[in-house]
């Protein structure tokens, strides 16, 4: 007879051995979830990104337990083009990608999309909001139709429905809107983007119950105009307090190509046609874009404590990025679609499983390196289509090499920010230079003094640039007079 003795250490290899064989499979089966967060024209100007007084507690949150990216960059400061060029990580050209009304599938046919990409490796996928510019862009590569809201009226306020829809009817519908901002005493989810916010939870929800893994890409309209926000989100700003920028003014030497008349803005009402708005319609365009980052905030905030709350988020990779940067009067201009550092540069917060959280990086990345990002995070394969380089090795290690340049672009202007310095040069249609901008942002940050006349770096950063764009063969042999 065998004694309890004998049998307690072959029990426990046996015990030992089970654990490790089920550990194992749950390793290789238990794929990350990705939490992909968008925010429309959201700048780097949150209190994680060093700015006080903007009151963004759960971004700020989220970056706390993630990894913040202080030097990413877009690829086109305009919402469609920008959004499909991360959505492939294909680089914009002259003929692709091009304004706020590309469709990635037309401009990138044949190419898998993020999504489709995610789709085809076994990921349920969902988009609720505004993901692509257009809803239809690319629908196979989601698992069901994306989603926006809808009957939820812009303007709360009976004055400004009325008035928004008398200028939509003397225009024919043709870009006329009403105020450009707009203070009512509502609930979240009067606006949009409070529902989409209920909508994630309740897609969140349902995803939980199933067994694969799920890409749910959630898009949040604000802070894009109209600055339209519940008052208790002004309440967080004293107006009285609010200033223009230093950079109040069109940069000394700048090239008037760089300089555009923020024709996004004149379409609303009380905005002139034309020239400078006033010192307080200025004040109070800030305030409104500041109200709108916190009330998109606080509906960030509610989809990541439902994820917590229903055990999700211990494995499910979080992504926060905007898809452009805006300006808020900045040389002049409100608005993005400028190649100013204002328009190129986005936040973006990474937060992966396994990954340290409160960590900061300087390093240079691209939004078209999310993609292949988000592959190598999930176990993924990346396709060879891809020109984005994953972000893995500097996430998980700060020494980790980035890349010695962002790259961008808009209509006939191709841009370079290195670690020091931003170039940015504007073309004719012949490809021949028509002016150029340099900025050395060891010193002038806010980009006020364009230094590229006579300058030998100048020369230097345009090869670089055309190298990256695929252009070495058009770089010219002179500089501009």
């Amino acid at each position: 007879m065998t004694t309890s003795s004998e049998i307690s250490p072959l029990r426990a290899l046996l015990c030992a051995l089970t654990l490790l064989v089920a550990l194992t499979s749950a390793a290789q089966g238990e794929r990350p979830n990705v939490l992909f967060l968008a925010v429309d024209d959201l700048r780097p100007q949150l209190g994680c990104y060093g700015e006080a007084a903007i009151k963004s507690p759960n971004i700020d949150q989220l970056a706390a337990s993630g990894v913040l990216f202080e030097r990413a960059y877009c690829m086109v400061p305009t919402c469609g083009a920008s959004r499909a060029a991360l959505m492939t990580s294909i680089r914009p050209a002259r003929q692709r990608f091009i304004n706020h009304l590309t469709w990635a599938e037309k401009d990138a046919p044949g190419i898998t999309t993020l999504n489709t990409h995610f789709k085809q490796q076994g990921y349920t996928t969902s988009s609720l909001g505004k993901v692509f510019h257009h809803p239809t862009d690319n629908a196979p590569g989601w698992s069901k139709p994306a989603w926006r809201p809808r009957n939820v009226s812009t303007y709360q306020l009976p004055a400004n429905q009325k008035l928004h829809q008398q200028r939509q009817k003397e225009s024919d519908g043709n870009r006329a809107r009403g105020p450009a901002w707009e203070a009512a005493d509502v609930a979240d989810n009067a606006y949009a983007d409070g529902v989409i916010a209920e909508q994630a939870i309740s897609e969140l929800r349902r995803l939980r119950q199933q067994d694969s893994p799920f890409f749910l890409a959630v898009g949040f309209l604000k802070p894009h105009l109209p600055f339209v926000a519940p008052q208790k989100y002004w309440d967080l700003y004293d107006h009285d307090s609010i200033r223009l920028p230093e950079t109040y003014r069109v940069p000394q030497n700048a090239p008037t190509q760089s300089i555009h008349s923020s024709g996004e803005l004149r379409a609303y009402a009380g905005i002139p046609a034309k020239g400078p708005v006033s010192d307080e319609t200025a004040r109070q365009l800030i305030h409104g874009y500041y109200a709108c980052v916190s009330y998109t905030d606080a509906q960030i905030g509610k989809v990541l404590a439902e994820l917590e709350q229903l055990g999700l988020a211990r494995n499910t990779i979080v992504v926060l990025w905007g898809d452009h940067g805006w300006n808020l009067g900045e040389h002049t201009l409100w608005c993005k679609h400028s190649c100013y550092e204002t328009s190129m540069r986005i936040p973006l917060v990474i937060r992966a499983p396994g990954v340290q959280g409160g960590q900061r990086r300087e390093q240079l990345v691209e939004s078209i390196d999310l993609y292949p990002t988000l592959c190598e995070l999930a176990g993924l394969p990346t396709p060879d289509h891809v020109q984005g380089a994953s972000m893995v090795a500097v996430i998980r290690d700060a020494s980790a090499p980035g890349k010695t340049a962002a790259i961008g672009r808009f209509q006939n202007g191709d841009t370079i920010r290195t670690q020091t310095h931003r170039y940015t040069e504007y073309s004719g249609a012949n490809g021949n230079r028509q002016a150029v901008m340099l900025y050395d942002h060891r010193n002038d940050a806010a980009e006020d003094n364009n230094i590229a006349q006579g300058n030998p770096n100048a020369e230097e950063l345009a090869k670089q640039l055309h190298q990256g764009m695929g252009r070495d063969k058009d770089l010219p042999r002179k500089q501009p007079k």
